[in-house]
């Protein structure tokens, strides 16, 4: 979602193809060369110190360089491109040119303040915590979000761009969680004068509002403290007329995209949500299957965040999606390991631009197995970290995992010892498990929990 000046690559001021390179300070480097040392990490030709918040895996780390998203005929990279082409398509230069930028190969290590900080994101707010997030150390991590660029590339000149890649998060295990997922995030920003074009006299910002910044000095026609920023309607920085603009050509460009996508018949509807980020903040979702679903994220970018990054008299809106939730509705794929899937048989299914509807290679059996351990004397169940569980789980036992599902708490009446058990479902993508060898992976993740947080297995 590096520290150092876009400004000097004067080129990312106009629209860029597909796979956009930053320059060699800022490109993802083709491997990550990762290395896992007693003190330090090293990733895309970069060291970095291991501390106590450090919590990367082997597993997640294999992830870094796949590029799913940028994998020809892969479905995550057929649904990338569709979105690009719509917006490229949707906003047009005088000269025909299209208006938005692409970046889809940044690198995914950015610093605590990109992925939190400059996006208003409170020091409280529990999408911070080493149980939610991959850290690198406690002042870098794998982003969490796509939205962790969006300060550097609007600091850059940027008013157009769309940023695709891949994040990382501490989840559960289940047929639509997994610890590296696809995103979308796009950003635009509309100036005073092109706004307002026809109607030169009205404004963006209002100029009687009256703020403090962050160093508690009062200023008139800056920036507005976040408990101000409550009002669904709309900042207290910015006129109703500049708002309601902006809002209808957000909510209009991204109706055209869900119906360019699942067609011109689908029902939506939108919803009010919140983001630290954006206010107002919407959530557009769609009648599928007999249910309402989800599908991406949106509002009016907060003015802290333009005005910090040297924009002012503007306004702007964002929007985010989730590249696999998409195409898991789109080409009907039932479990989000399949993406990772290096068979033939699902790979070879898709094809271009086309949407076609995934065919199982096979439905092979599920094996399960139940974990039960009693943990250390004086820890509640609650003070367990669920998702310090699931990373276990994934790095001894990959992709075979299908789900966990915590079934029992047990507090001892007379020990009061805590108990907790897990239910693990095992399932290979490609191939039948005997249950011999589910026991021995089973037993690995049972030796690795007690050695990591000194629990005994009941």
């Amino acid at each position: 979602m590096l520290f150092f000046s876009l400004r000097q690559f004067s080129r990312l001021r106009q629209p860029a193809q597909v796979s956009q390179t930053c320059g060699p300070l800022y490109q993802r480097y083709y491997g990550s060369q990762a290395k896992i040392n007693k003190d330090t990490i090293d990733l895309y030709r970069q060291q970095y110190t291991r501390d106590s918040w450090t919590n990367l895996t082997p597993k997640v780390i294999a992830h870094l360089d796949r590029n799913l998203h940028l994998q020809r005929n892969h479905p995550l990279s057929i649904v990338r491109e569709k979105i690009v082409k719509y917006f490229y398509g949707a906003y047009l230069s005088p000269r025909g040119n299209p208006l938005f930028s692409v970046y889809d190969n940044l690198s995914p290590v950015v610093s605590v303040e990109q992925n939190f900080d400059q996006l208003l994101i409170p020091q409280n707010h529990p999408s911070r915590a080493k149980s939610d997030c991959y850290y690198v150390n406690k002042d870098y991590l794998l982003r969490a979000h796509t939205t962790a660029h969006q300060v550097e590339l609007i600091q850059a000149g940027l008013d157009n761009f769309l940023v695709v890649g891949d994040v990382y998060r501490r989840d559960e295990i289940d047929a639509t969680h997994y610890p590296v997922f696809h995103q979308l995030d796009a950003v635009r920003i509309v100036h005073q004068d092109k706004l307002f074009e026809r109607n030169p006299e009205l404004k963006i910002l209002e100029t009687h509002y009256k703020t403090h910044l962050s160093n508690g000095s009062p200023t008139t026609g800056t920036t507005s403290p976040l408990a101000d920023c409550i009002d669904q309607h709309k900042q207290p920085c910015h006129t109703l007329e500049a708002v309601k603009l902006c809002e209808h050509e957000l909510k209009k460009i991204l109706v055209g995209l869900v119906q360019k996508l699942f067609g011109d018949d689908i029902k939506y509807r939108w919803v009010d949500a919140y983001f630290p980020f954006t206010q107002p903040s919407w959530e557009l979702e769609i009648f599928f299957n007999g249910t309402w679903l989800e599908i991406l994220g949106c509002g009016i970018t907060r003015n802290e965040i333009l005005e910090r990054a040297g924009v002012q008299n503007s306004i702007a809106y964002a929007f985010g999606v989730g590249l696999e939730r998409l195409a898991m509705i789109l080409f009907d794929i039932p479990d989000i390991r399949l993406f990772w899937s290096t068979d033939s048989g699902f790979l070879n299914q898709f094809r271009d631009d086309r949407i076609v509807k995934y065919k199982p290679v096979s439905l092979y059996p599920q094996c399960c197995n139940d974990l039960s351990f009693w943990l250390p004397q004086g820890m509640s169940a609650d003070q367990f970290a669920l998702n310090d569980f699931y990373d276990i789980v994934r790095s001894v036992g990959g992709d075979i995992i299908e789900q966990v599902t915590l079934i029992d708490r047990f507090t001892h009446p007379k020990t009061g010892k805590s108990s907790l058990c897990f239910r693990i479902v095992y399932r290979h993508m490609e191939r039948t498990l005997t249950q011999s060898e589910v026991n021995v992976v089973h037993a690995k993740i049972g030796a690795e929990l007690v050695e990591a947080y000194n629990v005994s297995i009941r």
